[in-house]
């Protein structure tokens, strides 16, 4: 399986390269970072990385299964609903949507506008499309960041068909 993770400029970069990190070593995987996600990076982990409009991921005979935006800005939100694929991000989605491939929107803002739910309502009405802002549950009692980001991904995971054993899970 191959599994694209894309971050965009929203506050929890670390949280999608995390993601991307603890993806099993048996999936083919490939990340992709948007310019303010680099400036974002700087700020939060001094990490950057570069963005391809024609690298693979822009193409559908490439042949991404699930595609993961965590975080995703509003921005890029408010885009792909639109349609417009402007970046490699913005296009991965586009090609997702159009392969009927599992996409999983990982929103990150508070509080939503009416704007913005109008258009997760949008996108989510596509059968491949999953909106998951990153919201987690105190049923596994978390402790730490890190109990909360396991938490995050490991439900993420469970979305995309990954197995893991991230997080306790309900009893």
């Amino acid at each position: 399986m191959k599994v694209l993770v894309c971050i965009s400029g929203a506050s929890g970069v670390n949280l999608g390269l995390k993601l991307y990190n603890l993806i099993p070593s048996n999936y083919e995987r490939y990340l992709a970072v948007s310019e303010n996600a680099k400036k974002v990076f700087e700020k939060e982990e001094n990490i950057f990385l570069n963005d391809e409009i024609d690298a693979g991921p822009a193409s559908g005979s490439f042949g991404i299964d699930v595609t993961f935006i965590v975080p995703c800005s509003m921005n890029t939100l408010a885009k792909i609903a639109l349609g417009i694929a402007d970046n490699l991000i913005t296009r991965s989605a586009q090609v997702a949507i159009k392969e009927k491939k599992k996409l999983i929107i990982a929103p990150r803002e508070m509080p939503f506008s009416e704007i913005y739910l109008e258009y997760m309502l949008k996108l989510s009405k596509l059968q491949n499309v999953i909106i998951a802002p990153p919201v987690f549950g105190y049923y596994n009692n978390p402790k730490t960041i890190e109990d909360i980001e396991m938490f995050l991904i490991g439900k993420w995971f469970d979305l995309a068909g990954i197995e893991n054993d991230l997080f306790k899970r309900w009893k």
